[in-house]
């Protein structure tokens, strides 16, 4: 799928879905592993970020005739607004569930040409850049996840949490320079990463 989809034909998509709901799947295509992503992210269990994720564009298709085109990333700040809250209610639910991602529990991260090692090599990586973004204020880790997971511009992520666009920059240049400062401290090591295999 491409990173980058014309704001012009997203806007026309949009409108031709309120007809036609089979022309909101190029749509979805383009946006489900962005929020999965994100979710998966945040919750840490599969199974908790599939149901979250099927709830955010169930939202979406049912909230859809409502929603206003403001210009380019209007739609993706309103998409990830829903997938944010919906976390947010997810860990007001279970405020026990916000725990150490399992590597187990973990989808695939890469291509699956890569070999097994790789892959659980990737899963080791993901866990502990996990566990550096998670030593960062709520509202970085947020900004970041939303960043570099979600794949949204600054504009979006402003749109998203409520903030200034110059706000979320200045969050940003912070959150990697302190991700960068832990790295140099604790670099990357596999002995370093802790696995739960106990359920």
């Amino acid at each position: 799928m491409p990173e980058y989809i014309d704001p012009q034909r997203e806007k026309l998509l949009l409108e031709k879905s309120r007809q036609d709901l089979s022309i909101f799947r190029e749509l979805y295509a383009f946006y489900l592993p962005k929020v999965y992503a994100y979710v998966i992210y945040r919750v840490g269990r599969v199974q908790d970020a599939e149901d979250l994720t099927s709830t955010v564009f169930l939202r979406v298709v049912e909230r859809l005739g409502k929603f206003k085109w403001r210009g380019e990333g209007s739609f993706a700040a309103w998409v990830f607004k829903i997938a944010h809250d919906l976390v947010v209610d997810h860990y007001r639910q279970f405020p026990s569930s916000k725990k150490d991602i399992r590597l187990e529990e973990l989808p695939e991260m890469t291509p699956s040409v890569l070999m097994p090692a790789e892959q659980l090599l990737q899963k080791e990586k993901f866990i502990y850049l996990k566990n550096l973004i998670s030593k960062l204020s709520p509202r970085r880790q947020e900004i970041v996840t939303l960043k570099f997971y979600g794949r949204l511009r600054n504009v979006e992520i402003a749109q998203v949490l409520g903030l200034d666009e110059r706000t979320i920059a200045s969050h940003l240049c912070r959150a990697l320079n302190n991700l960068h400062q832990m790295y140099t401290n604790e670099p990357f090591q596999l002995k370093k990463i802790e696995v739960h295999n106990e359920r």
